[in-house]
C-alpha cells in the first residue's frame, strides 16, 4: 500500500505556474509599489513643510483643493495594491492575488463608468468644472500648492479665470470692492500675464489694476478667455493623444488581471489534483 502511494506521488506531475508569468507580475508590482511609495512620501514631505503634521487641524483650513491629497491617496492606492500584487505574485498567494484581480478590476471598472458618465452627463461635468475652478479661486492665497497649480494651469493653457478674468472678483485679493484694501485689488496673479519672450525673470506685478482698463485694452496684457473653455479646446485637439493614453491604461490592466487570474487558475488545479492524489 506505502509502495502504491509512493509510487503515486513519484508519477503526479501537475501545470505548474509559468515562472515568465510569475516574475512578470512580480516586476511589474515592485515598480507599481516603489511609485506608490514615492507619491506617499512627497505628499508627506509637502504636507511637513506646510506644517500639517505638527496641525492635523489645518486639513480642514484649507477652503479650495489641496493637490497633496492627490499625492497621498494615488500613493496609498498604488502602495497597497503593489504590496499585495508583489507578494502575492512571489509566494503564489492566492488571497493576496485574489485581493489584488478584484481590486485591479473594481478601478478599471470605475475608470470605465466615469468615462461613460464623462460622455452622457457632459454639461454636468462642464458646470462642476466651473464650479471647482471659482471655488479654488477664492483659495487662490490659502494654501501654495494650490496657487502653484492655478498658475501653473492658468500658464499653460494661457488663461484666466473659469470663464475670464472676472472671474478673479470672486477672491478677496483681487475684487475691484471699494472697501478691498489689497495693491491687488482689481488685478489678477502674474499667471494671467501674456509672456513677454525678452523677459528672463517673470514680472509678478504685470496683473496690477488691469482690470480697471477697456476690455480690448486687456488683451494685449492678459488672456482674457476662460481656463474651462481652453481646456475643452485642448482636449479636442489632443483627443488621440488623450483617448490613446486611456486605451493603453485600460489594456495594461486587463493583460495583468488576466495574468493574475492564469496564475490562480494553475494554482486551483494544482490544489486540486493535490487533493485527489491524498485521497
Amino acid at each position: 500500500m506505502a509502495q502504491a502511494m509512493s509510487g503515486k506521488h513519484q508519477h503526479f506531475k501537475g501545470p505548474e505556474v509559468s515562472c515568465c508569468v510569475k516574475y512578470f507580475l512580480f516586476g511589474f508590482n515592485i515598480v507599481f509599489w516603489l511609485l506608490g511609495a514615492a507619491f506617499l512620501a512627497i505628499g508627506l514631505w509637502a504636507w511637513a513643510e506646510k506644517g500639517v503634521l505638527s496641525n492635523i487641524s489645518s486639513i480642514t483650513d484649507l477652503g479650495g483643493f489641496d493637490p497633496v491629497w492627490l499625492f497621498m491617496v494615488t500613493g496609498a492606492v498604488m502602495f497597497v495594491l503593489g504590496f499585495a500584487g508583489c507578494i502575492g505574485a512571489l509566494r503564489e498567494n492566492t488571497t493576496l492575488l485574489k485581493f489584488f484581480s478584484v481590486f485591479l478590476g473594481l478601478i478599471f471598472f470605475l475608470e470605465l463608468t466615469a468615462g461613460i458618465l464623462a460622455f452622457v452627463f457632459k454639461d454636468w461635468i462642464k458646470d462642476q468644472l466651473n464650479f471647482f475652478i471659482n471655488n479654488n479661486v477664492k483659495a487662490y492665497r490659502d494654501d501654495i500648492d494650490l496657487q502653484n497649480l492655478i498658475d501653473f494651469a492658468q500658464e499653460y493653457w494661457s488663461c484666466c479665470g473659469a470663464h475670464g478674468p472676472n472671474d478673479w472678483n470672486l477672491n478677496i485679493y483681487f475684487n475691484c470692492t471699494d472697501s478691498n484694501p489689497s495693491r491687488e485689488r482689481c488685478g489678477v496673479p502674474f499667471s494671467c500675464c501674456v509672456k513677454d519672450p525678452a523677459e528672463d525673470v517673470p514680472n509678478t506685478q504685470c496683473g496690477y489694476d488691469v482690470r480697471l482698463k477697456l476690455e480690448l485694452e486687456q488683451q494685449s496684457y492678459i488672456y482674457t478667455k476662460g481656463c474651462v473653455g481652453q481646456f475643452e479646446k485642448w482636449l479636442q485637439d489632443n483627443l488621440i493623444v488623450v483617448a490613446g493614453v486611456f486605451v493603453a491604461v485600460a489594456l495594461l490592466q486587463v493583460c495583468i488581471n488576466l495574468k493574475v487570474c492564469k496564475v490562480l487558475l494553475y494554482r486551483n488545479i494544482i490544489y486540486k489534483n493535490v487533493q485527489g492524489v491524498y485521497s
